[in-house]
């Protein structure tokens, strides 16, 4: 069993979700307003603070960033991160002067980073149904406020239910991005989070977020087992689901863009859950105009900070500074619409490759759960556990 000090379970858990075993409640439930309740509970009254975590119940891994990224997190407040739990990293590119919206912010560690990368001239609003949360964000905003140098906050937190932004005062068509952290599989109703976030963004506004999937639909007896919801579990959906319901919905097709695995080593959490594979993956999702761009060659001039070399828009379109890259109608016109537009040089493709019909769009959708046993068929294994003493790490 590895021991890691108290410094390192701090840091691990700026990136990761554990297992409380002393949350004592019946394990059942029946609603969706039950289920709102029970994770209030869990994240409000039950984790106070990184201790109450198994230390090998990480879900996600530190991975290497941006030198901006890492100092960014390295500035936020102690206190804030001790308290912040999370399966993924959720800050983007080109932040500078954005709008952004973080769903189910907590105590504000993601929130608070992206306050220092957005700058004095963007704004952060988290959002958060958990009042010990909120208070500690609320508490942190003046500190963070002259560490950072500015005169005045550029962020706010909102207390409300992602399902309801819009009843939350959240206004519609307002954001350049909206990030989330392990926070979508939490909800009872995700195809109303998904389509309150696509409400609020601007047209060409990006949703970024990290969330837990299953490799299959899960049984109803697992939906109704709290501890399992609280844990991030429960309510995680079937990863084609999420293709679905953006489609319906009118985003862009899911691009993912990172995935871990999650283990689930608890014997007893083993005999509810059966042979279900669970993973923690990183999606970009876009609100796109209705007219589509054709499939094109791009050329990335290496201007956003910390991406001088190159700009990864998934896992597999790693686009080189300078070299011409040949890119679908769909990632066109994410590029076109969005905050990234004025980074790449737009050239008409040299000539049709994909048959009479012209098209170059890709249609499948990524499994990640293939992706992850690909990584390990070529000896690339994706390590589940956290990894504070890494180069690598955050």
């Amino acid at each position: 069993m590895t021991v890691r000090t108290k410094k390192e379970l701090l840091y691990c858990s700026q990136l990761c979700v554990g297992t409380v075993r002393d949350f004592h409640i019946k394990s059942t439930m029946s609603s969706e307003a039950e289920v709102r309740e029970s994770v209030k509970e869990y994240y409000g009254k039950k984790l106070k603070t990184v201790n109450d975590l198994e230390t090998q119940a990480c879900v996600a891994p530190g991975r290497k960033v941006t030198r901006p990224v890492k100092e960014a997190i390295g500035l936020v407040h102690e206190v804030v991160t001790s308290k912040y739990y999370g399966c993924g990293l959720v800050i983007p590119e080109k932040l500078e002067g954005m709008k952004i919206l973080d769903l189910g912010s907590g105590s504000g560690r993601d929130c608070f980073a992206l306050s220092k990368l957005v700058g004095p001239a963007g704004h952060v609003t988290g959002i958060d149904m958990t009042d010990e949360q909120l208070d500690i964000a609320r508490e942190y905003i003046g500190y963070h406020t002259k560490k950072f140098g500015y005169t005045k906050p550029n962020i706010d937190f909102v207390k409300g239910y992602i399902e309801k932004l819009t009843e939350a005062g959240i206004q519609s068509n307002n954001y350049d991005i909206i990030v989330s952290n392990c926070v979508v599989n939490l909800s009872p109703d995700k195809k109303a989070v998904l389509q309150e976030s696509y409400n609020v963004l601007k047209e060409g506004g990006e949703l970024f977020f990290s969330d837990v999937y299953a490799d299959r639909t899960l049984d109803e007896s697992i939906r109704k087992h709290k501890v399992l919801w609280g844990e991030c579990i429960a309510g995680a959906l079937w990863w084609k689901e999420l293709h679905t319901l953006a489609s319906e919905i009118g985003f862009s097709k899911p691009y993912m863009v990172s995935v871990t695995p999650i283990p689930v080593d608890r014997d007893d959490f083993k005999a509810v859950l059966g042979d279900a594979k669970f993973a923690s993956v990183t999606y970009r999702l876009f609100k796109l105009p209705a007219k589509q761009s054709e499939g094109t060659q791009v050329i990335y001039n290496g201007d956003i900070p910390g991406y001088e070399e190159e700009f990864n828009f998934d896992y597999k379109t790693k686009l080189k500074t300078n070299d011409i890259n040949a890119v679908d109608g769909s990632i066109t016109t994410a590029l076109k619409a969005s905050r990234f537009c004025e980074e790449f040089d737009f050239q008409p493709p040299v000539k049709k490759s994909c048959g009479d019909s012209g098209s170059c769009e890709d249609s499948k959708a990524e499994d990640p759960f293939v992706y992850l046993e690909e990584k390990n068929k070529k000896g690339e294994v994706v390590a589940p556990a956290c990894c504070p003493s890494s180069k690598a790490c955050c």
